[in-house]
């Protein structure tokens, strides 16, 4: 088959798969069905596959004719509990589950680029891993479980995309350095001392020192963040009381910190004690915080990403291509970078001629047409990996 037929069939192969898993969508840790479909895919193409990686991952070694390195390219998996509200012809057929996020995406493509390589062996230098992960959604997530499982043993770089709805479709945007988010996520829990609404002065009123907690903490960004750097510190639940006339005895706060260098990631953690210590003695309440780290910032290395744009300028076009200031989103893509080199990047998938809804709404959507582009940059990028470094 010539490459260009191949290409279109592969397309045509590539968008079936998407609606298969977009509409069989299952959660972290869950993609048994995903990984079979997978799994048995590659094999047809080839590749030396390996399965039940950390759970439901696949792995799958293409070995080109020539001699080379080995690299490796990575797709997430699992889908998010969310009820679908597309009205597509393809909506999930599974209730509180969806690929909202474009995951189901990320799996047609880099199948549809296994396809394509396998056709191409002959020009390709050294080997190329295909690893598919389980839980990208869900901290910890499935990026630990894999790499600990060895599967970035001998891999000189990796490579990974992620479809981006908030970017026109057939655009390429990454970064030299930070790209996204280390993301924690907080709990304060404050046990006052209730009491009658009508008499504060015999109380511990949890609520006056939840909003002052919410106050004071705002000032951590303003006055403790270098401001050349980047930090978010996001309350997103407050919860206490039980009637109009009650003082409340016990609030509970949650939320997120967002930041790209370690420095500015424990500072935020620190003041946050500091200033849940200091608030329990000032006003003579128990306060605890339960402070957890979750994924890491994704910190491309400089070398790789050079070449992963080189690559995406001759499929995608000098003028659909460029660099990005640094999302506050999270990925556990960063921890493959913290073990070797390797860059991230973001395909614009957003359809033009439908409303626009962000990653993780029940409406979310992506624009199919971006696929074959999507896949054809990373078979490019195992084949000319070697002359681009």
């Amino acid at each position: 088959m010539r490459t260009k037929d191949a290409r279109k069939s592969i397309t045509e192969e590539i968008i079936e798969l998407r609606r298969d898993f977009h509409k069989h969508p299952e959660l972290s840790f869950e993609e048994k069905r995903t990984s079979k479909i997978v799994a048995q895919y590659l094999r047809n193409c080839g590749l030396h596959v390996q399965e039940n990686v950390n759970g439901y991952g696949v792995v799958a070694d293409l070995v080109g004719a020539r001699n080379g390195p080995a690299i490796a390219f990575r797709a997430d998996m699992d889908a998010l509990p969310i009820q679908e509200e597309t009205g597509l012809p393809f909506a999930s057929v599974v209730p509180g589950v969806m690929h909202a996020c474009g995951h189901d995406g990320h799996i047609a493509i880099l199948m549809g680029a296994a396809k394509l390589l396998s056709l191409q062996k002959e020009k390709l230098s050294g080997t190329v891993r295909f690893i598919f992960q389980p839980a990208e959604e869900v901290n910890p997530g499935g990026a630990m479980g894999m790499i600990q499982a060895g599967v970035l043993n001998n891999i000189e770089a990796i490579f990974g995309l992620h479809l981006w709805s908030e970017l026109p479709s057939g655009t390429f945007r990454t970064s030299l350095g930070p790209m996204m988010a280390a993301t924690d996520r907080f709990t304060i829990e404050i046990e006052g001392q209730g009491g009658h609404g009508g008499m504060p002065h015999k109380t511990i009123d949890s609520i006056v020192l939840a909003s002052h907690l919410v106050m004071s903490a705002q000032h951590i960004i303003s006055r403790s963040i270098d401001p050349i750097e980047s930090g978010v510190l996001t309350f997103g639940e407050l919860k206490s009381g039980t009637a109009f006339n009650i003082i409340a005895n016990h609030a509970m706060l949650e939320g997120t910190t967002r930041s790209f260098t370690p420095e500015v990631r424990n500072t935020l953690q620190l003041k946050l004690e500091e200033l849940t210590n200091g608030l329990a003695k000032i006003y003579g309440a128990a306060i605890k915080l339960d402070f957890k780290r979750g994924y890491p910032a994704v910190v491309n290395h400089e070398r790789e990403a050079k070449v992963l744009l080189s690559v995406a300028e001759e499929v995608f076009g000098s003028e659909n291509i460029g660099l990005m200031r640094p999302n506050m989103v999270g990925e556990d893509f960063a921890y493959y970078l913290k073990e070797i080199p390797g860059a991230f990047c973001f395909v614009g998938a957003g359809d033009p001629n439908k409303p626009q809804y962000p990653h993780h709404h029940p409406r979310f959507q992506i624009d199919e047409r971006v696929f074959p582009k999507a896949a054809n940059w990373f078979c490019q990028l195992a084949l000319n990996y070697v002359s681009n470094k």
